[in-house]
C-alpha cells in the first residue's frame, strides 16, 4: 500500500511555491482558494487539502509570534519542528515559509482576519490553531508577556470572548489552573452541567474530531495534550466534590 503523502510533503510543494511568487499575506488567501474548495467528483483526491490551509496558518502566526516580544529569534521556529515533528527531509521547506511569513510587512493582525475569514463558521479550527500558538510560546517553560498579548490579541480576532480565552490558556497550564477554568464551568455548576461540559469537550478534542475537520495528523498531539489537561480537571473536580466519577 502506498502511503499518504504527509503534510509537509504537500507543503513543500504547491503551498512553498505559491508563497514563494509573492508577498506572504497574499499567498495565504490563494492558499485558502486553492486547498479549501469543494472538490469536485471528477477532482482526483488529495488535490484539495484543507490541512495545508491549516498548516499555513499555524506556521504564519507562528512566525509572527516568534517578533512578540520584540526580539526576533530562532526559538519559535525550533519550537515549531520539534513539536509537531517536522522530518530532516522538511526542515528546509518549513524553515522557508516559517522565514517568508516573519519577514513580510504585513502585520500579525492583518494575517489573523484573513485566517478568521478562512474558518469562518469553524470556530473550532480557530480554536485548534490558538492551541498549537500557546504550545509553540510556551515550548521555553515560560509564555512571555509579548506572547500573551498577542494570543489575546489573535483570540479576540477569531470571536474568542475573554472567559473562553481564559479556558484555552488554563488547558496548556493544567498544573497551575483552577479546574473549573479548564473547564469553562462556574465554580456553582451543577454536577449535570459539569459532566455535559465535560463530554463535550472530549467530544471537540478527541483526535478523531480534529482529523475530522481537517487538523493533518501531524497536529494530533494538540489533541492528545488537551484531552490530558481537561481529563486530569474534571478528575480533580470530581475528588474535591466527592462527586460520582462515571464519564
Amino acid at each position: 500500500m502506498v502511503r499518504a503523502m504527509s503534510i509537509w510533503g504537500k507543503i513543500g510543494g504547491a503551498a512553498a511555491g505559491l508563497i514563494a511568487g509573492g508577498p506572504f499575506g497574499a499567498a495565504l488567501g490563494v492558499l485558502a482558494g486553492h486547498f479549501l474548495v469543494d472538490r469536485p467528483a471528477s477532482t482526483p483526491a488529495g488535490a484539495t487539502d484543507p490541512g495545508v490551509a491549516f498548516t499555513i496558518a499555524m506556521i504564519a502566526l507562528g512566525a509572527k509570534m516568534a517578533k512578540a516580544d520584540g526580539v526576533v529569534t530562532g526559538d519559535e521556529e525550533e519550537a515549531f519542528r520539534q513539536y509537531f515533528r517536522v522530518p530532516p527531509s522538511e526542515e528546509a521547506n518549513v524553515q522557508r515559509i516559517f522565514r517568508l511569513a516573519r519577514q513580510d510587512t504585513a502585520g500579525f493582525e492583518t494575517y489573523a482576519r484573513q485566517i478568521a475569514g478562512i474558518y469562518r463558521g469553524n470556530p473550532a479550527v480557530l480554536e485548534d490553531i490558538l492551541d498549537g500558538l500557546f504550545e509553540i510560546a510556551k515550548a521555553d517553560g515560560v509564555l512571555h508577556p509579548g506572547e500573551l498579548a498577542f494570543l489575546e490579541r489573535v483570540a479576540e480576532i477569531f470571536g474568542f470572548a475573554p472567559n473562553e480565552f481564559r479556558r484555552i490558556r488554563a488547558s496548556h497550564f493544567p498544573d497551575k489552573e483552577d479546574p473549573y477554568v479548564i473547564l469553562g464551568v462556574a465554580h456553582t455548576a451543577t454536577e449535570d452541567e459539569i459532566k455535559r461540559t465535560y463530554r463535550l469537550l472530549v467530544r471537540e478534542n478527541h483526535p478523531d474530531s480534529l482529523m475530522a475537520r481537517g487538523v493533518p495528523e501531524e497536529f494530533v498531539k494538540l489533541a492528545n495534550d488537551k484531552l490530558a489537561a481537561i481529563n486530569g480537571a474534571y478528575d480533580r473536580i470530581v475528588e474535591e466534590r466527592g462527586l460520582n466519577g462515571r464519564r
